[in-house]
């Protein structure tokens, strides 16, 4: 019979619950004990290393953001450069020089890239070409970009007979080629094989499969590579200097874009107007400087959407 007693006393613990016996105030975390002390002072130092490794890059983001930011305006960005004791000017040139090459870059290396990362991931780990193409774009990831600019100066500059922006672009795409390979066969890879299995059940080719399956699967991946390759090829000076060389002015020409002639970069002429003894160029390399790490960071983050965007998919 239920009394009042009965009613206000605690329940009685059951022999078969697990936590019965479980010292709860025991589980607290204390830095008495050696092993929350170790977790502690290990979870300092690698805060206090990632911010001393984050110090350098910091450093020149700020300074950029006060250097360049001071110079930079919407002239600017449209004008051409200036003489060497004119005021004023811009950089609108190198802005379109750059976006050209490497959207020619980018135009030529993604269809073909593409392709090859389809062929390493479809083909059978023990088939020699696959092993020596795959091999080889890997020893092209560390590539120098100074022999890129070599290449492309033996096989386009001296065939053509000058400096142009298709010889820049050919530069930049032999850099950009074997991080859309490799990136390309990574994400076709990490598509489901259920959904290959249940395209090739339903009577699909193999053809079929690889182009209206594997790849608009994989396609967060592949543009992944895409923008982390365009994020390299806009920072890259050395073989735009054997191959595009610089300009004053504009890549069009009476309404045209003429690729055969010498054409202005960010990063050439970050390289040219940083050395002058002129505060006005100077102060224009600073500018030019910022909207180049923009660029490039604006490539990455849109590189790493898609690669959180593909996670999530998966």
């Amino acid at each position: 019979m239920l009394t009042d007693e009965t009613l206000d006393s605690p329940p009685a613990p059951l022999e078969d619950d697990p936590f019965a016996q479980v010292d709860f105030p025991g589980l607290e975390k204390s830095l008495r004990r050696p092993r929350t002390l170790m977790n502690a002072l290990l979870s300092g130092l690698v805060a206090l290393m990632t911010a001393v490794a984050l110090a350098p890059l910091l450093s020149v983001v700020i300074m950029l953001a006060w250097r360049g930011g001071k110079k930079l305006s919407l002239s600017v960005l449209t004008h051409l450069p200036p003489a060497p004791l004119e005021a004023g000017g811009g950089f609108g040139n190198a802005i379109l020089g750059t976006a050209v090459m490497v959207g020619l870059a980018t135009l030529a290396v993604v269809p073909f890239g593409v392709l090859i990362g389809v062929f390493l991931a479809e083909a059978p780990l023990e088939n020699r070409l696959a092993q020596a193409v795959r091999f080889a774009a890997k020893v092209l990831t560390g590539f120098p970009s100074i022999l890129a600019g070599v290449f492309a100066y033996g096989a386009v500059v001296l065939a053509t007979g000058g400096f142009s922006a298709l010889a820049g672009a050919v530069a930049l795409s032999v850099l950009m080629i074997p991080t859309v390979v490799l990136t390309s066969e990574d994400a076709i890879r990490m598509v489901p094989a259920r959904m290959r299995e249940a395209a090739l059940g339903m009577g699909a080719t193999h053809t079929q499969t690889v182009f209206m399956v594997l790849l608009p699967t994989a396609l967060p991946g592949i543009l992944t590579g895409v923008m982390l390759a365009v994020a390299r090829a806009c920072g890259e000076t050395a073989p735009l200097v054997f191959t595009a060389l610089f300009s004053n002015y504009w890549i069009t020409s009476g309404g045209r874009f003429d690729l055969m002639q010498p054409t202005a970069s960010l990063a050439v002429l970050i390289y040219n107007f940083a050395g002058m003894p002129f505060a006005n160029q100077v102060e224009l390399a600073w500018a030019a400087a910022l909207v180049l790490v923009l660029l490039v960071l604006a490539a990455n983050l849109t590189g790493q959407a898609l690669s959180r965007r593909q996670r999530q998919q998966s």
